[in-house]
């Protein structure tokens, strides 16, 4: 009776898996050539991650031939979109440990929280009173120029709630900001070098690197182009900043929900409040991948899981992206963007040297 019954359960399981692998193929090719791109040398001096190049050879697809194979690759790609991407965000935390917030010190961690806060505030203020922007098209913009670029744009998503339109306008800004930005802090140290205008040293201007350039790939990027120890100081940086995606997306759903229930009827008020589980696990695997538990090995391959599960989401992104629907976003989007990388160059000098002389 029990033989019969797994006989039965096998061929359904099959049946159900079947939709979904065209559109899981599919993202999964892309992201092989993302990968395989990212590490040649000419790429990776450019900064471009899989990520980034996984949601524009998604969107140079999906414009071109997906929508003739849509129909048989949808049920994946979504999948894709949806699952692989919290799967990706929760595995994320292999990246990060405890530590690192211990080696960089006070200093590092107030600058990222100022960094972080000031920069989110003043998208949601400018994006609404200034620009006019669409709620979800500030916040998607506000998170990846605040805190890491595009992962913490898809990692937001879930929780805005946004159409596949907005998401990749605003992964295209922190694309866009973040490459000028690779070749930008560079000659801005040369500056430094030569004026003394802050008086910052090799390791202050890696701190400033980390927290204030958008995607991790750009950061080692522009650190590495100055010197070893401005590069070591800038990642620590950056992945502390990452390491605060976890906390801010539980505050923003919180916020999200709240101000979603003032605007509902009773009965909608007595709904539970929606928690981003993914989150939650982000900072329970960097707590784990804290206690070096696992042999390095492990960890590496872990990574390496993660940045297909991530590149396979942005390959979703970009294939369900429309160019027309970008053109139809105008120019605010860019403009909003455009306000943040000022703030972060001259606004993030600020706060650098503030908290330095402060002697934190």
């Amino acid at each position: 009776m029990q033989q019969s019954h797994l006989a039965t359960l096998k061929p359904s399981l099959s049946k159900s898996a079947t939709p979904l692998l065209p559109g899981l193929l599919l993202t999964g090719t892309i992201t092989l050539i993302s990968i395989y791109a990212a590490n040649q040398p000419t790429v990776a001096r450019l900064g471009l991650s899989a990520l980034t190049l996984a949601i524009v050879i998604g969107m140079v697809v999906g414009n071109l031939i997906y929508p003739a194979m849509s129909s048989v690759c949808n049920p994946g790609v979504h999948l894709a979109k949806q699952k692989l991407l919290r799967l990706g965000i929760i595995l994320y935390g292999f990246r990060l440990t405890f530590q690192q917030i211990a080696d960089v010190g006070t200093s590092g961690i107030v600058i990222d929280i100022l960094t972080l806060t000031s920069t989110f505030f003043l998208a949601c203020w400018a994006g609404k009173h200034l620009f006019g922007l669409d709620r979800q098209t500030t916040l998607l913009i506000g998170a990846g120029s605040s805190i890491c670029g595009a992962a913490a744009i898809m990692a937001a998503d879930p929780i805005v709630k946004s159409e596949s339109s907005k998401v990749a306008v605003a992964v295209a800004t922190v694309v866009i900001f973040g490459t000028i930005a690779m070749f930008l802090y560079p000659w801005l140290y040369q500056l430094e070098m030569k004026f003394h205008l802050l008086g910052f040293s090799d390791n202050d201007f890696g701190i400033y690197i980390g927290s204030t350039v958008h995607e991790v790939a750009q950061v080692v990027a522009a650190g590495r182009a100055i010197s070893d120890d401005a590069g070591n100081s800038a990642v620590i940086v950056k992945m502390i900043r990452v390491m605060m995606l976890a906390p801010f997306l539980l505050l923003l759903s919180s916020y999200l929900n709240r101000r979603e229930k003032n605007n509902s009827s009773l009965e909608a008020q007595k709904s539970a409040i929606v928690i981003p589980w993914f989150a939650v696990l982000f900072i329970v695997v960097a707590g784990f991948n804290s206690l070096n538990l696992l042999p390095h090995v492990a960890v590496k391959n872990l990574i390496d899981l993660d940045t297909i599960l991530l590149s396979m989401a942005m390959a979703a992104l970009g294939l369900t992206t429309h160019i027309s629907a970008i053109r139809q976003a105008g120019i605010k989007p860019l403009l909003l963007a455009t306000l943040l990388f000022v703030w972060l160059i001259a606004g993030g000098a600020l706060i650098n040297l503030a908290v330095h002389q402060c002697g934190l």
